[in-house]
């Protein structure tokens, strides 16, 4: 990598936190106060390959300089899910005490820790440390060509100097840098064993930035001007978006159901001449139950859920839980807001399938339970298991896993089991306008353009072109190095994708039911959810055209965990499609004379 590349990356590390470290539920900023000499605690975390957020390593995995003891801190559980293991770093940073090429240690650096460190510095590996609950990240070292001849030699350079560079006010560190020098730099392209004598540097200097105000660095890329018109350019395409569906369906679809009620109220006399048409004439089959009850259920269930859980963080964020240096707390709280709502699916697929007058309602509830979890738990213990043979820290330990199985156990299956039971028990019965007939009438032949697929793919567009523009933001956040943290401007994106999904699915079940296809409850629900399906699309595009993500274990990562998120997606936006379709085609139904 040349220099200036490096450098520019190295700036990107340094004032962007990794939006995949922030959170840790219960753990503000460190607020302790030192006096002269006071030993500040500096943890070193991992190391990885720039390119690939999934995959990192223990500091300790490369052959830097040992502490006398090594000592893992504590972690929360936001923290071991984001892949944090920090422990005790061998530099002493004191706090006001200035050090000039302080020795760390020396090293004979073998075969094979010359080997590990040239492909560290091949593949751009950064390394990062917490001091004092601050983030600070750098360079491990650095690739230089030679020209000899017609020929390019690389030479491979390992920084051995660090200089730290920490501002303080009064008795408390405000901020913190971590440069490497050029000029203090071992070559390690050569199998040879070399005596290296790894240094650092220490100054302190005063500043006026209060306690308060010390992580808004780590924020300011999202408040940038550049930033924040893209931002707004998107609420405002998105608006737009909505306004011309909204115009769509008030200037056409209630033309033609004008023009229907009108036809369909007349007299009962002048009916008996004509033959009826449209969705008037399948008024004894549109409420007929759907074909497998009970995934149907289970899908409006989990749904329910996740739009609950959604609502839930976007509330938290919001009133500013979720800051820079929060670490792991975005993942505390979906582990613990999804069990706590697991009633809420319970109840509603048990209330639904009862409705619906299913009888095995133990069957339901075992699928709703196991709808999202279990595509989701297949794919964490692939993910887990590759995780496991690269060694990287994104491998849970058993005891993480033992206490997400524990939390599922006590709290998540409880719930869910007395949710069921208080639907079942709820005895609503469903309304239905209309009377169904005994004998379902048989659809007329459909145009290609009418059937499932080509309708999912006219429902998904115009939701997903307006959230297209922030989708960018996020996949940089969650998959990249920058941190998000307008959550104004995403909670207002999120729902203008609600509102949109519910117009559009509705404007299809009507067409649907104008083409006396009677077999709407599934469509609704494909219809609704086919945003998760082009969202799923754009991570192709994002991977080959807007990252440069490699390796086997970050693909997996990438494309494995997105399909999850897609999914989720797909369900929560489903059950937004179907039930705003069921009080649209109760509202029309109910405006005529059904007998």
């Amino acid at each position: 990598m040349d220099k200036h590349k490096q450098a520019t990356m190295l700036w990107l590390l340094n004032i962007l936190v990794l939006s995949s470290s922030n959170f840790q539920v219960g753990v503000g900023a460190s607020d302790h106060r030192y006096k002269m000499e006071d030993e500040v605690p500096l943890y070193a975390n991992k190391v990885g390959p720039f390119q690939n957020p999934s995959e990192t390593y223990r500091y300790f995995d490369l052959p830097f300089c040992l502490p006398d003891h090594l000592t893992e801190k504590r972690e929360a559980l936001g923290e071991v899910l984001n892949g944090d293991r920090m422990v005790d770093a061998r530099y002493k940073l004191k706090f006001q005490v200035d050090k000039a090429s302080e020795l760390l240690c020396k090293k004979k650096l073998t075969k094979e820790d010359l080997a590990k460190f040239r492909e560290a510095v091949k593949n751009d590996y950064y390394f990062q440390m917490y001091y004092d609950d601050l983030p600070i990240w750098g360079f491990i070292g650095k690739i230089e060509n030679e020209n000899k001849g017609e020929q390019k030699e690389h030479r491979y350079l390992l920084y051995r100097h660090l200089q730290f560079t920490i501002l303080y006010n009064n008795d408390r560190v405000i901020e913190i840098g971590v440069q490497t020098d050029p000029q203090y730099t071992v070559d390690i392209t050569d199998d040879n064993e070399i005596d290296v004598e790894f240094t650092y540097s220490v100054k302190w200097a005063q500043t006026d930035i209060p306690f308060e105000r010390r992580m808004d660095k780590y924020a300011k890329s999202s408040f940038l001007p550049q930033h924040l018109e893209i931002h707004w350019f998107s609420i405002i395409n998105s608006c737009v978006t909505v306004l011309l569906l909204t115009g769509f369906l008030a200037t056409i679809l209630m033309r033609i159901l004008k023009n229907d009620f009108i036809k369909y109220s007349r007299d009962e006399e002048s009916m008996d001449d004509q033959e009826e048409t449209g969705w008037k004439y399948i008024h004894g089959d549109v409420f007929r139950y759907p074909s497998h009850k009970s995934l149907f259920s289970a899908v409006l269930g989990s749904g329910t859920q996740l739009l609950a859980l959604a609502m839930f963080i976007f509330t938290l964020a919001l009133v500013g839980v979720f800051y820079p240096y929060n670490r792991g707390a975005l993942y505390t709280a979906l582990v613990i807001i999804y069990a706590l709502t697991s009633g809420i699916a319970g109840y509603v697929s048990a209330s639904f399938y009862s409705q619906l007058e299913g009888e095995n309602w133990l069957r339901n509830l075992l699928l709703t339970g196991c709808i999202f979890c279990g595509p989701l738990f297949l794919t964490f213990c692939f993910l887990n298991t590759v995780a496991i043979a690269y060694n990287a820290t994104a491998a849970l330990p058993f005891g993480t896993i033992v206490v997400i199985l524990l939390i599922w156990t006590l709290i998540t299956a409880p719930l869910l089991v007395l949710g069921g039971i208080a639907g079942n028990n709820s005895k609503t019965e469903f309304q239905a306008p209309c009377r169904t007939t005994k004998y379902p009438r048989e659809i007329p032949p459909l145009p290609w353009y009418r059937k499932a697929v080509p309708q999912m793919a006219m429902a998904g567009f115009l939701p997903f072109s307006a959230i297209y523009i922030e989708l960018y933001y996020i996949f940089a956040s969650v998959w990249g190095h920058k941190i998000y943290t307008i959550y104004s401007i995403l909670f207002i994106v999120f729902i203008i994708l609600i509102i949109v999904t519910a117009f559009i699915t509705i404007a299809l079940t009507y067409f649907q039911l104008a083409a006396e296809d009677h077999e709407w409850w599934w469509r609704s629900v494909l219809c609704g959810g086919s945003t998760g399906l082009f969202v799923f699309g754009y991570c192709f595009y994002y991977y080959f055209a807007r990252s440069d993500m490699t390796g086997f274990m970050q693909v997996s990562f990438f494309f494995g965990y997105m399909a999850c998120i897609c999914y989720g997606f797909f369900l929560l936006l489903g059950t937004v499609g179907f039930h705003s379709s069921l009080l649209f085609v109760r509202h029309i139904y109910r405006s005529i004379k059904c007998e």
